[in-house]
C-alpha cells in the first residue's frame, strides 16, 4: 500500500505563453500523446493558489521568472478514472484554478522525466486544439482575450 497522503482535490492550471501567444506545452510521461499546461494540486488545504501555481511551473517545467496572472477562473471537473486512486474514497471531482504566466519568449524548460518526456511551444491555436483536456483548451482559447484586456 502507498503511504503517500491522498491528493488534495484544488489544483492551479497555467497556460505558459509568450507575448506573440506561442503556448508551451509538455507531454505526460504517464499517458503518451496527452500534452497539456502546467497542472498540480495544492501541497497542502491552506497553500496559497499563486504559491502553487509557481511552485508546480518550476517543478515541471524550471522556470522561475515570468509575469503571474490570476485569470480568477474556477474549473470543477470529474477527475479522469485513471486517477482517481490518487484521491480519497469517494472523491470524484476537481476544482481548478487557471493563471497565465508571461515569459519573453521561448524560455528554456527543463522537465522532470518522471511527470514529462516531452515540450514544445505553439501557437495558440494549435495548442489548444492538441491538449487532451477540455478545460486546458478552453483557457488557451480564451489567451488572445485576457492578454488583450491586461
Amino acid at each position: 500500500m502507498d503511504a503517500r497522503p491522498f491528493k488534495i482535490p484544488r489544483s492551479v492550471l497555467v497556460v505558459i505563453h509568450t507575448p506573440e501567444l506561442e503556448v508551451l506545452l509538455i507531454e505526460r510521461a504517464d499517458k503518451a500523446g496527452y500534452w497539456q499546461s502546467v497542472t498540480g494540486s495544492l501541497d497542502r488545504e491552506d497553500e496559497p493558489l499563486a504559491v502553487t501555481a509557481r511552485r508546480e511551473v518550476q517543478e515541471e517545467t524550471g522556470i522561475t521568472g515570468g509575469e503571474l496572472s490570476d485569470w480568477e477562473q474556477d474549473n470543477v471537473y470529474e477527475i479522469y478514472p485513471v486517477w482517481r486512486h490518487r484521491y480519497a474514497p469517494g472523491v470524484t471531482h476537481n476544482s481548478e484554478h487557471v493563471f497565465g504566466l508571461t515569459v519573453p519568449g521561448r524560455v528554456p524548460v527543463q522537465l522532470r522525466p518522471r511527470e514529462h518526456v516531452a515540450h514544445v511551444w505553439l501557437p495558440w491555436r494549435e495548442a489548444a486544439w492538441r491538449c487532451f483536456s477540455p478545460s486546458n483548451a478552453e483557457a488557451i482559447l480564451q489567451l488572445p482575450d485576457r492578454i488583450r484586456n491586461a
